[in-house]
């Protein structure tokens, strides 16, 4: 089914998904999953034990789209197609999220330093009963970073809230040796996929 009128609610607080979408021109509203005293619409973003990486973060954003489709209905909003999306970064098969404190950001960035890991984003659409989505993935090289350069790196907060403790748009992208893959999708929202998803649903993207 399309939709009469190319609009869409982005379910994220990213600045950068939301610079993403601006940059191909979608028209886009914020539809924040807020907690409602009456009914609960957060996403418990735990991994599962022995949970792997893809089937996480496709679980993940499955579950952020759906609960804004259910927090437009509750919300009585016009109902347009409702985006969301989920990146973690994974080496050796390990989840790793967001860092929790400087000191976890540290022991992140030691990790990645001088090695291959890969950033899994998924995005996903809902819209009516139905939910498509897809999945991007990328391999990051990172250069050998001694404790002076992460030191001077997480002087400037970059990290907080970000899946592997960096940003590839901002200073770490300094670290980057090598990219295989989408550098959007690295960034948060992997713009080729969205716009397959947005025509899947009659929206006129690029």
């Amino acid at each position: 089914m399309s939709i009469k009128q190319p609009r869409i609610y982005l379910c994220s607080q990213s600045p950068r998904r939301r610079e993403l979408l601006k940059q191909i021109g979608v028209n886009y509203e914020m539809l924040l999953l807020r907690n409602d005293p009456r009914r609960s619409v957060s996403v418990d973003e735990t991994p599962e034990t022995n949970e792997d990486p893809v089937e996480y973060v496709q679980r993940i954003c499955h579950a952020k789209a759906q609960a804004g489709w259910d927090a437009l209905l509750y919300r009585n909003l016009p109902p347009f197609p409702v985006l969301a999306a989920d990146t973690t970064v994974t080496i050796a098969g390990q989840i790793i999220g967001k860092p929790r404190d400087h000191a976890h950001a540290t022991e992140i960035l030691r990790t990645l330093s001088g090695c291959q890991h890969q950033v899994l984003t998924a995005v996903a659409i809902s819209f009516e009963n139905r939910t498509e989505m897809r999945l991007s993935t990328t391999n990051v090289k990172f250069a050998t970073l001694d404790d002076g350069r992460i030191h001077r790196y997480l002087l400037g907060n970059e990290a907080h809230d970000k899946a592997g403790a960096y940003g590839i748009q901002g200073y770490a992208g300094a670290f980057v040796e090598r990219i295989e893959g989408s550098y959007t999708g690295v960034m948060g929202l992997p713009l080729c996929e969205t716009v397959e998803l947005l025509k899947l649903y009659g929206y006129p993207a690029l």
